[in-house]
């Protein structure tokens, strides 16, 4: 599939007591996904970490709409919906995907990056934008200059 970052079985320890995927798993293979993505396209976050700088998140949306179960495969697509590049704050679109193909959720985030000492909010190394053209967008997107 398309800009897919993450495959995986769901395993015994991200399922809640109604037999389903907890809502917290689903935040755990999204970020795997980001990280993968973010590798993907040449940042590691050892590369970020040499920086001093690492993502954070303000906001977290799950929006459910089929149940996922134990021992079945999902896939999680990424595409960055908002992007300021006065500041680096970015929006992504998570679609989770069951194996047969059903969308089982839609997670979006808004974040930034973060000074790991200062724990303030900074802008990626002026290098890097050339990184975050190779994210793939989605049909929405929106671009931003301006803090």
């Amino acid at each position: 599939m398309e800009n897919t970052f993450y495959e995986g079985q769901v395993i015994w320890a991200q399922i809640d007591a109604n037999r389903h995927m907890r809502h917290s798993a689903y935040a755990d293979i999204c970020a795997q996904a980001r990280s993968n993505m973010l590798k993907k396209i040449g940042l590691s976050l050892d590369q970020f970490a040499s920086q001093g700088i690492g993502p954070i998140l303000f906001r977290e949306e799950l929006i459910y709409h089929r149940e996922v179960r134990l021992d079945e495969y999902v896939s999680v697509k990424i595409v960055l919906t908002k992007f300021n590049l006065a500041n680096a704050r970015f929006s992504f679109r998570h679609e989770v995907y069951k194996e047969d193909g059903v969308k089982a959720a839609t997670v979006n985030v808004d974040g930034a990056w973060l000074d790991i000492k200062a724990r303030k909010l900074v802008n990626i190394p002026e290098d890097w934008y050339v990184f975050m053209q190779h994210v793939p967008k989605a049909d929405d997107y929106e671009e931003f200059d301006a803090l």
